[in-house]
């Protein structure tokens, strides 16, 4: 998840008592991080047309009833990805598939740091590339940032960005006066309602 500086400013300095409320609500959950921020953002008006409905993760669901994600292996790699996600879960400690993403995404050798394109040096037999290092101003995106670039765009476009942001639906109305006041609330991709 992504905040931009105004919302979180919204949420710590609140104007509106909406952040306070939905914070009071969610303190009764076991995961309230998972909803709050959704909450919150698809439910003010001047934020709620800013969000961009993926937390850019590969899972795999169980199926039915998609309440847990399984452990990903070897065999979820090129679903992985093919999906341009950056980020993945749910993997087991030591997992083979773990090293496969070490040295086939991340082009990271063992027990070394992910290489930058600062690091220069050689990694023939093993050595590490960072021991030599270039100019640190150097970036050298790989495959996997063509990936990432494929994925924001493919979130952005026309077609997934506005029909995926924050969804609405007639909630807790109640009489202000003569008025009735329809509370809009967040649905997500999943369409389980938040």
């Amino acid at each position: 998840m992504a905040l931009s500086r105004p919302f979180i400013e919204f949420c710590i300095g609140g104007w509106d008592n909406l952040p306070r409320t939905v914070l009071m609500y969610y303190a009764n959950f076991i995961s309230s991080p998972e909803g709050y921020f959704h909450t919150v953002i698809c439910n003010a008006e001047e934020f709620r047309n800013t969000t961009v409905n993926s937390d850019l993760h590969f899972i795999s669901w169980d199926n039915p009833p998609k309440q847990h994600p399984c452990y990903l292996t070897v065999d979820n790699m090129t679903k992985m990805v093919d999906s341009n996600a950056p980020f993945a879960r749910k993997f087991r400690t030591n997992d083979p598939v773990l090293d496969k993403i070490d040295s086939e995404l991340l082009f990271r050798g063992k027990d070394m740091v992910v290489p930058g394109g600062w690091c220069i040096g050689s990694s023939e037999n093993g050595t590490d590339p960072c021991s030599v290092v270039g100019n640190i101003t150097v970036v050298r995106p790989t495959a996997g940032a063509k990936r990432l670039e494929n994925l924001i765009s493919s979130l952005l476009s026309s077609e997934k960005f506005q029909p995926r942001q924050c969804k609405y639906s007639v909630t807790n109305s109640y009489s202000k006066g003569s008025s009735h006041v329809n509370r809009p609330i967040h649905k997500g991709e999943d369409s389980t309602i938040r």
